[in-house]
């Protein structure tokens, strides 16, 4: 388990001390892993950005005033850096079976082949969108965390929410009805 995070663990990591630093990271790293891996779909991709996210950490230490605001500004990097890749990338979902990565949230889902469906739809929905809803839904960000986060008003992030949904429920249903399946 990891062990809460001071100012004090904040302030050593900023003068210098890396096994400080090295606190900060394993206290962080599986939400930055997390964030990475549900908005790039790729493991390598996922672990390769979210060092790169670290060792910017590393560099700006000194900016960072609190540990909550290291918290939120390890998101806002990490969603900013995903949106870049996907940018950079242009990716799209190209994954056969036999590569599909390990899932790293264990809980079994209760409909397989619809979780499956919404991975594939999420994927396809603009960068800024789908930074949204997984902030919203994966890390379980209220609008306003959100909106800092992105360094978006309040406002746009409901809006991008609401029309990011739509146009899930849109596809869902019209792949249902075209196919009678899901």
């Amino acid at each position: 388990m990891a062990t809460p995070l001071d100012e004090r663990t904040l302030a050593r990591a900023a003068e210098g001390d890396s096994a400080a630093f090295a606190l900060l990271v394993r206290h962080h790293q599986a939400m930055v892993f997390s964030i990475a891996y549900h908005f790039l779909r790729n493991t390598a991709l996922a672990e390769e950005l979210a060092q790169d996210v670290f060792l910017h950490l590393y560099r700006s230490l000194k900016s960072i005033e609190s540990p909550s605001h290291l918290t939120n500004w390890l998101r806002r990097t990490t969603t900013h850096r995903c949106v870049d890749q996907s940018r950079r990338q242009k990716l799209r979902p190209r994954l056969y079976l036999d590569q599909a990565p390990e899932a790293v949230d264990q809980s079994p889902a209760r409909d397989p082949m619809l979780a499956d469906r919404l991975r594939r739809l999420l994927a396809v929905l603009p960068a800024r969108a789908r930074a949204v809803v997984i902030l919203r839904y994966q890390e379980d960000l209220e609008p306003a965390e959100i909106a800092r986060t992105l360094e978006i008003p309040v406002g746009t992030v409901k809006s991008s929410l609401h029309r990011a949904l739509a146009s899930l429920r849109a596809r869902l249903e019209k792949g249902v009805s075209a196919h009678g399946r899901v």
